[in-house]
């Protein structure tokens, strides 16, 4: 039975009015009701509790088993939500993403929504958490916006181990004879620190191997997390991960981690964390949070594993991906036979006054301050740079959002 809008929505008298005294995204997560995760598996996606691990009350990962007995079921729709090209402070899509897919289930359809697990750096940053805002957010917030199940702990210490690997092969001279001079590998940390994007590694005598240099990226950055979020299952990433090249020899050839026996340990680090994690909105319906990888370098969107579980588990998923519509549209595209064919597709786009400057040739975003509307002309060529995006999304059905200034403050008090 459908809950009254009233029981759902916030106060709009007196001091627990959101619009007179609004509460922080900290205090609305805490004080939501949440289902154990068990039940919520189980009465809005038919999961038993067998086949639902939990990490807690409130998380939990349905194993990679059961996932793979639905392959005979129907797929469900996927709906799109992306926005176009966003600002140091996020353009909203994971709270468009939540609202939408809890406006679904209030209607009564059999929605679940997939999005990204947040990074620590940008958490720990300008652009703060990633768990939604306001009343469209996924719940146990804190546990989502820092360790989750260890996720992204698995994925950093696979590429690390392939690091480590790599030094190891070169200082005991092994065959492929790796150039040090050509190893494109680097380490990887979740978290921004500016100190060790570039490095000098190996120093401290011969016991420490060749001093090179080196460096680290943020672990979203890394291949393995793009790897991870296109597996289709254990055996898939294994392959993938063996296909990565690490460096040259010095006849520049190219070096492949299977040159190293590495995909076997590295997927074995990894295999707990491929299945995909399961948790809850405010509202206490379902919702899968698994990989994340960034979008201006990989396909900016969570795992396929996760995706095509919502798929056959729900009659409507809703996907968020982004960094810019432009981009997105294509990725989804191309790599949407891997959800399954035919792919039934439907787009919800968002832009906020903010955003639109920028991409008109606006002056430069400063962080979590809004814009004016600006003159004729960057009006113009902010139209202009909307209907490029509309344009690319042609061929999926879509519905375009206008968020104002007003709204996006109100969910700005990001954890």
């Amino acid at each position: 039975m459908l809950a009254p809008a009233s029981a759902l929505a916030p106060s709009t008298s007196g001091k627990n009015n959101q619009h007179r005294a609004p509460k922080s995204d900290v205090e609305i997560s805490q004080a939501a009701k949440m289902r154990p995760i068990v039940e919520v598996a189980r009465d809005k996606l038919g999961i038993s509790a067998e086949h639902v691990l939990p990490y807690g009350h409130y998380k939990a990962k349905i194993p990679l088993d059961y996932i793979a007995s639905l392959k005979d079921r129907a797929d469900g729709r996927l709906i799109l939500v992306t926005a176009i090209t966003p600002t140091p402070a996020g353009e909203g899509k994971t709270t468009t993403t939540v609202g939408l897919n809890d406006a679904l289930n209030h209607i009564g359809k059999k929605a679940v929504l997939c999005i990204r697990e947040p990074s620590l750096g940008p958490c720990f940053g300008v652009k703060g958490g990633a768990a939604g805002g306001g009343y469209a957010q996924v719940v146990p917030m804190e546990d989502i916006n820092l360790h989750f199940t260890g996720d992204f702990h698995a994925v950093g210490t696979a590429n690390n181990l392939l690091a480590a690997l790599i030094d190891n092969h070169v200082y005991w001279g092994h065959s492929p004879a790796i150039d040090p001079r050509r190893i494109t590998w680097r380490r990887a940390v979740d978290m921004n620190d500016r100190a060790l994007r570039s490095i000098v590694s190996s120093l401290g005598g011969v016991a420490n191997g060749f001093p090179r240099e080196d460096g680290f990226d943020i672990t979203v950055a890394s291949e393995v997390m793009a790897i991870f979020c296109l597996a289709t299952d254990f055996a898939d990433l294994q392959r993938r991960l063996g296909q990565i090249i690490v460096g040259q020899t010095r006849d520049r050839q190219a070096v492949r981690a299977s040159e190293l026996k590495a995909a076997g340990p590295m997927s074995a680090l990894l295999k707990d964390a491929l299945a995909p994690n399961l948790v809850q909105t405010l509202e206490n319906n379902p919702a899968f949070i698994h990989g994340g990888p960034f979008a201006n370098i990989a396909h900016g969107c969570n795992s396929v594993i996760a995706t095509k579980a919502a798929l056959k588990l729900a009659d409507y998923v809703v996907l968020e991906a982004g960094f810019g519509a432009c981009r997105q549209h294509q990725e989804i595209r191309s790599s949407g036979h891997r959800f399954g064919e035919p792919l039934q597709h439907r787009h919800a786009g968002g832009v906020g006054y903010p955003e639109a400057p920028v991409g008109g040739g606006g002056r430069r975003m400063r962080a979590r301050r809004p814009l004016g509307l600006g003159r004729r002309r960057r009006r113009r060529a902010r139209a202009d740079r909307l209907a490029r995006h509309r344009h690319d999304a042609v061929e999926i059905p879509h519905a375009l959002s206008r968020r104002s200034v007003a709204h996006r403050e109100d969910a700005r008090h990001c954890a």
